[in-house]
């Protein structure tokens, strides 16, 4: 198979994705690489040309590599993820909106264009999460504690375009990660952004029915097939507070080869988006899926909770 894959600058030196394209190179598939943010890119000749089976995306919120990514599924080429699917994660005020209305636990979210708005929020909702809409990485992710604090942050957020803020979730300090790859959920515990301890090691831990059964609804909600989820262990229950698109499946075993199974699995499929293929859950609850557990061995009604890309199954080398 020929593949095309996006990545940006950011990414250059990362085992994420150049692990999985020196993978993929090894089983004898031909892989393309354009760095979208350094490139001159004559776009009629690099979409048109319709050689690829399939492009991935692997670039930072605010790249422009999305742009190309979408430019190839209006051409009709298979994207990995689904083009539309990474834009409803990517904006984050957007993604809450979604999430909310397909009933996932996800905190209420203001968003903002300009800073001073922010103000607005009442004072029951501190202390708040403030973030940029189209952040990665944990940056400039801030809490804030009070009016007076939120006063005093407003000069270093006005460079940023969109904000949301969103009331904070008391835990233990600590983030659960998700990853959805190949049909199986894998997760990790790993220090919070907002509360870091150089002590704090990310680890593999186990995964409990009802995270596992959240994480699946994540990918039906959004149609993603490989993704990651943060979810906060609050006092009321698991909080999603962030999805991410082609993460960096740190700790998954494995992962270069079940993220290169996973991509040919969708190039050779070219499976619908899990959101349109799926009606979402009964009056929004998750489904439970076995942690750790392939989702094609589930039922019917839970497969349809889960990722396209587990519903199609891992292809074969």
């Amino acid at each position: 198979m020929r593949l095309c894959f996006l990545v940006e600058e950011h990414y250059r030196h990362d085992g994420m994705p150049n692990e999985v394209i020196r993978q993929l190179t090894a089983w004898g598939h031909q892989v393309d690489v354009v760095r979208p943010g350094g490139s001159l890119l004559r776009m009629d000749e690099v979409i048109g040309s319709g050689a690829h089976d399939a492009w991935v995306l692997k670039t930072v919120s605010g790249g422009p590599g999305l742009t190309l990514l979408e430019a190839a599924a209006a051409a009709g080429m298979t994207t990995v993820n689904d083009a539309r699917s990474i834009r409803g994660v990517r904006d984050k005020a957007l993604a809450a909106a979604i999430g909310r209305t397909r009933g996932l636990p996800m905190p209420p979210t203001y968003a903002v264009a300009r800073p001073e708005l922010l103000r607005e929020i009442p004072l029951a909702q501190y202390p708040l999460v403030v973030k940029p809409a189209d952040g990665s990485s944990g940056r400039a992710v801030h809490l804030v504690s009070s009016p007076g604090e939120l006063e005093a942050l407003l000069p270093e957020l006005a460079d940023e375009h969109m904000l949301i803020a969103q009331p904070y979730v008391a835990n233990s300090g600590t983030d659960i990660k998700v990853y959805a790859v190949g049909g199986e959920l894998f997760a990790t515990e790993r220090c919070s952004p907002l509360h870091p301890d150089p002590a704090v090691r990310e680890r593999r831990v186990p995964l409990s029915a009802e995270v596992a059964a959240i994480a699946a609804q994540v990918g039906a909600v959004y149609g993603l097939d490989l993704y990651g989820v943060d979810v906060l262990l609050g006092p009321d229950g698991p909080v999603v507070v962030d999805v991410n698109d082609f993460p960096s499946f740190r700790q998954v075993p494995d992962a270069a080869a079940r993220v290169g199974r996973a991509v040919l699995g969708l190039a050779r499929t070219g499976s619908p988006a899990a959101a349109s293929a799926c009606r979402p859950p009964a009056h929004g609850l998750p489904l439970s899926i076995p942690a750790q557990t392939s989702l094609a061995q589930a039922s019917p009604e839970q497969a349809c909770a889960a990722p396209a890309s587990a519903r199609a199954g891992e292809a074969a080398l």
